[in-house]
């Protein structure tokens, strides 16, 4: 008789099928059954054989019986752990039903908003946008495919992912994100995780995924499903009537610069240098995590262009940094001359930096309770910790419901120490954010080093919704500080969801410091530890740009970029007007489209002047072969009194063909930002345009920067659907 395993037979196969059918309602996945029978019949029980045959063939009945029975054991196991999950599922979507929606009289909170109130959230603009939705949806957002769960809210949709091999088992809460805040958790664990979705089955709950990933953000990101830019009505842009106590990421409205003609007291230029790159690593996040175009209002120029290394020559002894101009033909307007004006400041060794007393001022309130904001905040910490040594000093001062200080000033060298303290950081509370600032000033001043660096490092999202709260209080606070202590400011912004960039944009111009924003571990580690001297070490301050065009060989001109850094004419010459830093080895490049004189400048028209003669035509300028006059005025970091610097430049004619590699890629960037802004001056220029013109201008890329800066690129082009 044969002794090999008996294989279930067909009838018993169907009758796992129907079961099935009936217990999940028809949509059970069709190799389940098989994969039940292969469980059933991978580990067959022992028949011994013996000499007697019929002693052998009872033997042989009795375990087919027991594989049968095992069979059917194994199989009704798995079916009742199928019906425990879809009854679970089930139990979510009737609890989600009975969740009220709030009526529009009760007031909403951050700390308290669930999942019904960000499905109900600006719902009304929302069916105004898609007027066929139902107000029924709420009840059905538990109903689409167990991989892919959508709801609504804010004007939005919300995803969540829960594809085969998801990572997010390494933490105990599923994730919500949205397409503006998706490297954001609009909602996990005990930060305010939505009942409905923490009561998932556990197996569900491990499935989700959060596994996209741009170089090494898998840890803190999941995927959400692509779109294209975020809807007008999105709560993102800060306008009036929009606080820091409002949810929602909220940025400085940009009007761009327009086109000024080259007459009169118009031919002159001023504006603040500005070395922040927060901008870009925004945009980044917007494109490949949230897989989104950004929002206008997020995208500054300046801060794209600035984001990248260029090879400015020409430092000497005699001053901090080194200018260099080039002029080229305008890529996206042949007819127009384009001007790139670059300083670099000197390098510093991370060995020879100054003795630096460093205050670590971290929020742990309640809205950081997120993996891509305090758990990545602390690592980036980290590694800025293990590059300090014994001419260093650390105080970590925390704040959320109330200030404290976690960690008194302490040695550099003493690392397990400052490590041990991160370590112990955890979320929770409001944010009462000017406290905590008067506090880190407070400790960075008790323990000032004359002649040293002295800097408060703010690692925020820039939630504070307790106390000082409105932006032009912080910025005074800020602005008080650091010119009577002398006290430098860096700002780090974390997340999404409550990101004001806005305030942290102007509280570390206010400062004297920088702003940079943190989107994963490789840029945390290129801001605290590759440019460590430069973000630290403030080599000059109160920075300030002027051009002076000549209207014989300039018609008018426009300034791309820098529109919250504009000054007027006679703030150059006034050193009691704030302006920007540079650091160690940073470079700042600014660039400029030049109509040539002869052709029209696009400018709206204005009446004539009354009571003041018209400027002179610039067939009556003195005839110069100089296209402009650079000025630069800077202040030592412990002066009161400026230096300037001047520069006469004269237009090579050059095509932009000849002009060198870090001139085309800084175009090619200036360009991008142009197209993600939609901007009415982008002329002829796409996104095929500034593939081939950055491709072609790559140049030195020792960090793969400027690669990356491609992958940008076709993912915003594939967004646009270009």
């Amino acid at each position: 008789m044969n002794n090999e395993p008996q294989q279930p037979t067909d009838h018993e196969d169907r009758l796992v099928d129907r079961g099935l059918d009936e217990l999940v309602g028809g949509d059970a996945p069709p190799d389940l059954s098989e994969r039940i029978l292969a469980a059933a019949s991978q580990q067959p029980l022992a028949t011994p054989v013996t000499g007697d045959p019929a002693m052998n063939e009872t033997r042989n009945t009795l375990t087919s019986k027991r594989r049968r029975w095992a069979f059917f054991g194994a199989a009704a196991g798995l079916l009742i752990a199928v019906g425990v999950v879809i009854a679970m599922r089930q139990m979510d979507e009737t609890q989600l039903a009975k969740v009220a929606p709030p009526s529009e009289s009760s007031p909403k909170s951050e700390d308290s908003i669930g999942l019904q109130g960000l499905i109900n959230d600006d719902y009304a603009s929302q069916e105004a946008a898609e007027g066929s939705r139902q107000r029924s949806e709420p009840q059905e957002v538990l109903e689409e495919s167990f991989a892919k769960e959508e709801f609504r809210g804010a004007g939005q949709r919300f995803r969540i992912d829960a594809s085969p091999g998801s990572k997010l088992d390494r933490f105990s809460e599923p994730v919500i994100r949205s397409p503006h805040s998706a490297r954001g958790v609009i909602a996990s664990g005990s930060g305010g995780l939505p009942h409905a979705v923490h009561s998932m089955g556990q197996a569900k709950r491990k499935s989700l995924d959060a596994v996209a990933r741009v170089q090494d953000t898998s840890q803190y990101f999941g995927s959400v499903s692509p779109g294209r830019r975020p809807p007008a009505s999105a709560p993102l842009s800060a306008t009036e009537g929009i606080g820091p106590g409002n949810s929602g990421d909220q940025y400085t409205r940009i009007n761009e610069n327009p086109f000024i003609e080259a007459q009169g007291g118009n031919a002159v230029s001023t504006f603040s240098i500005d070395v922040d790159t927060a901008s870009y690593a925004n945009v980044r996040q917007f494109l490949m995590q949230s897989n989104q175009l950004p929002l206008p209002d997020a995208v500054r120029i300046e801060e794209l262009v600035n984001y990248f290394d260029y090879d400015y020559s020409g430092l000497t002894d005699e001053v901090p940094f080194a200018a260099h101009v080039e002029t080229a033909g305008c890529p996206w307007h042949p007819e127009h001359r384009l001007v790139r004006i670059g300083i670099k400041g000197h390098e510093i060794e991370r060995t020879r930096r100054p003795q630096s007393n460093l205050v670590f001022l971290i929020d742990v309130s309640g809205s950081m309770n997120q993996p891509a904001k305090l758990p990545l905040l602390v690592e980036g910490m980290k590694m800025l910790t293990r590059e300090l040594g014994e001419n260093d000093r650390v105080a970590i001062v925390v704040y959320a419901s109330s200030e404290g200080l976690a960690l008194p000033s302490t040695s550099g060298d003493k690392q397990a120490t400052i490590l041990a303290a991160l370590e112990q950081l955890r979320a929770g509370g409001s944010t009462a954010g000017g406290a905590g600032i008067e506090l880190a000033y407070q400790t960075a001043q008790d323990n000032f080093i004359e002649g040293g660096t002295n800097r408060v490092i703010l690692c925020t999202d820039g939630d504070f919704n307790v106390g000082v709260t409105s932006t032009s209080e912080l910025e005074r606070m800020a602005e008080n500080n650091a010119k009577e202590s002398g006290i430098f400011l860096t700002v780090l912004g974390f997340g999404r969801g409550n990101l004001n960039d806005a305030m942290m944009e102007a509280i570390s111009g206010k400062g004297n410091g920088n702003y940079h924003y943190v989107d994963n571990r490789t840029e945390a580690r290129k801001v605290l530890v590759e440019e460590m001297a430069g973000t630290l070490v403030t080599i000059a301050k109160d920075v300030k740009i002027q051009v002076e065009f000549n209207p014989s060989q300039v018609a008018g001109y426009r300034l791309l970029g820098y529109e919250n850094r504009m000054l007027r004419t006679e703030d150059f010459n006034d050193d009691k007007k704030d302006a920007g830093e540079i650091g160690a080895g940073h470079t700042v490049t600014a660039l400029y489209q030049v109509v040539p004189a002869g052709k029209s400048v696009d400018v709206p028209d204005a009446d004539p002047l009354k009571y003041q003669q018209a400027a002179k035509p610039a067939s009556e300028v003195p005839a110069s072969g100089e296209m402009l006059t650079l000025k630069i005025r800077y202040k030592k970091p412990d002066g009161d009194s400026s230096t300037k610097l001047e520069f006469p430049i004269t237009d090579t004619g050059g095509s932009f063909a000849e002009a060198t590699d870090d001139f085309q890629f800084a175009a090619a960037v200036a360009s991008f930002g142009m197209l993600l802004r939609d901007s009415e001056h982008r002329g002829n220029t796409s996104y095929a345009a500034v593939l081939e013109i950055a491709e072609g201008g790559m140049g030195r890329d020792l960090h793969e920067y400027r690669v990356e800066f491609l992958q940008l690129v076709k993912r915003a082009r594939k967004l646009a659907g270009e």
